[in-house]
């Protein structure tokens, strides 16, 4: 049988391989980016964090909605962590790393505009799947934090938290496997967006434990900036963003492939 040109064109490169806890070293990584051009990352967290505070004074009284929409953040941030990939890769090629480089990774790409209309299109369907689900099956009214843990978290009896869970999972696992490391291969090589996401699916393929961590770990700090009124996300945002390029320099072995220019 034929082999797509996609998946020809994944296996141009090779995936490499890494100790478990290899995540842990992304994110002493990722700080030191941080540490070293703090202004793009700052101003990239701030944005989101005024995002979210926007979001939540506008459907302050809709948690039902919030609730899908701050999950579904997971879905579309790797999309917006674009320009901090590109300081990233400034960094590691000792060249000029400030606020021009980040917006200039934001400059019109066919490609990374295709990947981020699919990942908006699946953080709109788990936005809408959740308000669904909570508006449909909740015994009583869910309109804010406390309505939420008490009608849905600590409601035993109708294991609506547990479906909830379930189906977020099933939409993110996906979308994390196909994410990971696709968009700074994106931005960093010419590559098609089908080949970057057959190889982001290589790459949690061939690393089912260390991606499950980095999943978590992910999951966990994200969580820890929301719940911090959101201030957190201004450190948390650029931190993972930064972490995750150099996911993607230890796991991708892109030596095959030319630059992106």
């Amino acid at each position: 049988m034929r082999e797509s040109p996609a998946l020809i064109e994944s296996r141009a490169f090779g995936v490499r391989q890494i100790p478990a806890l290899r995540p842990l070293g992304w994110l002493a990584r990722g700080w030191s980016d941080l540490m070293a051009c703090p202004v793009p990352g700052l101003l990239h967290g701030l944005a989101l964090a005024l995002f979210g505070a926007a979001l939540i004074y506008v459907a302050r009284h809709r948690f039902w909605l919030l609730a899908g929409a701050f999950t579904g953040f997971l879905l579309v941030a790797p999309i917006l962590a674009t320009g901090l990939y590109a300081v990233s890769r400034a960094l590691e090629r000792k060249q000029r790393a400030d606020l021009g480089v980040a917006l200039g990774a934001w400059k019109p790409e066919g490609r990374l505009i295709v990947f981020g209309l699919l990942l908006a299109f699946a953080g709109t369907g788990w936005v809408m799947t959740s308000a669904s689900l909570i508006t449909g099956f909740a015994p009583a009214p869910v309109n804010g934090p406390a309505d939420f843990l008490r009608v849905v978290v600590l409601n035993d009896k109708t294991h609506l938290f547990e479906i909830w869970l379930a189906l977020g999972a099933f939409l993110a696992a996906p979308v994390f496997a196909s994410s990971v490391v696709a968009i700074p291969l994106l931005l960093d090589r010419k590559v098609g967006v089908l080949a970057a996401v057959l190889t982001s699916w290589r790459v949690v393929q061939a690393h089912p434990l260390p991606m499950a961590i980095w999943a978590g770990l992910l999951m966990l700090l994200t969580v820890a900036g929301m719940v911090t009124g959101l201030l957190g996300l201004v450190v948390v945002v650029p931190w993972l963003s930064h972490a995750s390029w150099h996911a993607y320099r230890d796991l991708v072995d892109t030596s095959g492939l030319s630059e992106q220019r």
